[in-house]
């Protein structure tokens, strides 16, 4: 089954537990929180502190997304409000192997986040170490962009890489996820989706929004 992870950073800022419960109670697998610093990417987000006070909210998984310079200094933290799935981006990790083996040592899963120019051979001698590759389908930094269609190539050709080394992990796709551009990555290999403006776009239900993409997903034509 495709995961769906919807995305706070598109929630009502004033009202992010009870969109986080209602993502839950709507069927999420996970809740995506993105930490953005002004300086690897033009925004700001959240620390490790609204991670925390969202704990405290729902029991979904969380999966952090560290859209931020020097993230190994920061791991510890954000684990310890909650993360149990922790990306960091391969463009500003040069010690991305110890980087990775650390948030493994610490209790969570190691993702790796790779930009639109990023290409997926900057993986292979990390692929032991990694349990979720996240590919951005936008150029990360602001929610509401539009799909960059070449990333569906990707994730088709990280897919056929994935597999002449024999390993499994999930492949998930943040940045313009909408009912049309969910079921091209899930056809492409997709296995889980990172989905902001779509399920908190205020033109339906919570719950309504994340039912329609399952159904979009599950059409495979």
């Amino acid at each position: 089954m495709v995961s769906i992870e919807p995305s706070i950073l598109a929630a009502d800022p004033l009202r992010l537990g009870e969109q986080a419960k209602a993502a839950e109670d709507a069927g999420a697998d996970a809740l995506h929180i993105d930490i953005m610093d002004g300086r690897f990417v033009p925004n700001l987000t959240f620390g490790a502190h609204i991670v925390r006070a969202l704990r405290q909210h729902v029991s979904l998984p969380f999966h952090v997304h560290l859209m931020i310079v020097e993230p190994e200094h920061h791991l510890e933290d954000f684990i310890a409000a909650g993360a149990k799935i922790l990306t960091v981006h391969q463009e500003v990790s040069p010690h991305l192997h110890r980087t990775l083996g650390k948030i493994r040592q610490l209790g969570a899963r190691a993702g790796v986040a790779l930009n639109p120019s990023t290409p997926i051979n900057t993986l292979e001698e990390v692929l032991d170490l990694t349990d979720y590759v996240l590919i951005m389908t936008v150029n990360p930094g602001f929610g509401g962009q539009a799909f960059i269609r070449s990333q569906v190539d990707k994730v088709r050709r990280l897919r056929a890489l994935l597999e002449v080394h024999d390993r499994q992990m999930v492949i998930g796709v943040d940045g313009g996820i909408d009912q049309e551009t969910a079921r091209l990555c899930v056809q492409a290999g997709a296995t889980a989706l990172a989905v902001g403006t779509s399920v908190y776009d205020g033109k339906g239900t919570v719950e309504a929004n994340i039912a329609a993409l399952r159904a979009a997903v599950r059409r495979r034509s």
